[in-house]
């Protein structure tokens, strides 16, 4: 970890008031008293950035995605590889999947790479020798499989990925039909307006990420490129933890983090929900306030236990999740495309904020409609 700059004296000054009056703290989606008394750190850039929060929390957006494309094909096979099943957006993405192929009349199995690389090489191995119809690389870098990649190209096998590189869509190296998730660079740019926005642009920020993923490392530095743009907002520490051990670091990091910025941190982003769910612990214990600074968003993938973080207000103040099940859906139908012959959708799903406001006590976020629009396409 390492310090990038001094924090600001008016976001720390203001929160240590506010802390010792006993103030409570704003909602999720305005900024806190305390902040939006402060002269702003960035006017043009807050209000820019409180333009695209409020589009991004829309929860009543129609379904954008495919409504024509080829109708079931029968008898498939698909194979999962899950980077870690205890990822709660890699398991998530499993579930529609499964979800999916149940509706489709397809047969899916998935195969938990455990975290590691030989782990995922494995589980790999252990697929192609299944020989699948389709294969799903769930969030893992596909250079670490090479090999095996080759081999499923080389034998016919469509590789479609979640996460398993930056951008979404078809790729030539690695060769993959499609690979499914929302555009980083948005996702990126929504959290650090929200952080902006919130923070009325006076913020110490906290970063985690895990520089072992290639999608997890350009995400965070998007994240950080986009803090930069208002010079009100301190990016105090990045912390680097592997997602496989974020239940194994996060604790000491969080309590380290406390000691060492105390209120000068009033704000952290996450590449992953699953950060906060370990960092909870530690901030309490250093006496931090559930629903106050603080203020975390994670950058993906609004799993359920995020929501009930976001929904109780426990240490966790907003999510830009990805649509998991639905998402799960999208990959079952551009498997069909790529069976009949046709290019992929090129369907990205738009980004969204969940805070304790608008998710309605949900558990997850999905577009409303893409259920119905899948099965209508298939026939089913």
């Amino acid at each position: 970890m390492h310090p990038i700059r001094k924090a600001p004296v008016a976001a720390a000054v203001l929160l240590a008031v506010a802390t010792a009056a006993g103030c409570e703290s704003g909602s999720a989606t305005e900024p806190p008293p305390d902040f939006e008394s402060a002269e702003s750190g960035c006017p043009d850039v807050v209000g820019s950035a409180r333009e695209a929060v409020e589009e991004a929390q829309d929860v009543g957006a129609p379904w954008s995605g495919p409504t024509t494309g080829p109708e079931a094909a029968t008898g498939k096979t698909i194979v999962y590889i899950a980077q870690t099943m205890t990822n709660p957006g890699v398991a998530g993405v499993a579930g529609g999947v499964q979800e999916a192929g149940e509706v489709i009349g397809w047969r899916v199995r998935t195969l938990d790479g455990r975290g590691t690389p030989e782990g995922i090489q494995s589980a790999f191995d252990e697929a192609i020798g299944l020989d699948p119809d389709g294969i799903v690389l769930g969030s893992f870098d596909p250079a670490s499989t090479a090999e095996q990649v080759e081999r499923a190209n080389d034998a016919g096998i469509p590789v479609i990925g979640w996460h398993a590189v930056p951008e979404p869509g078809p790729s030539e190296d690695p060769e993959l039909f499609t690979n499914v998730t929302t555009r980083v660079e948005d996702v990126a740019r929504i959290s650090a307006d929200w952080i902006i926005a919130h923070s009325n642009g006076n913020a110490g920020v906290v970063l985690f990420t895990d520089a072992s993923l290639p999608f997890a490392k350009n995400k965070s530095d998007l994240i950080r490129e986009a803090l930069e743009t208002c010079p009100g907002v301190t990016l105090l520490s990045e912390e680097d933890i592997a997602i496989s051990e974020a239940s194994t670091h996060t604790v000491g990091r969080t309590s380290t983090l406390m000691s060492r910025f105390g209120s000068s941190w009033t704000h952290s982003v996450a590449i992953n929900d699953l950060y906060f769910d370990h960092a909870a612990p530690a901030l309490r214990a250093a006496g931090a306030e559930g629903d106050g600074a603080p203020f975390n968003i994670g950058a993906g993938d609004g799993d359920p236990s995020a929501f009930e973080r976001i929904n109780g207000r426990e240490f966790q103040a907003a999510t830009v999740p990805e649509p998991l099940s639905e998402q799960g859906w999208q990959i079952i139908d551009e498997f069909n495309r790529a069976f009949a012959g046709e290019p992929a959708s090129g369907y990205v799903a738009p980004v969204h904020i969940t805070t304790s406001e608008n998710s309605g006590g949900a558990a997850f976020w999905d577009s409303d409609g893409y259920r119905e629009a899948y099965r209508q396409i298939w026939g089913r």
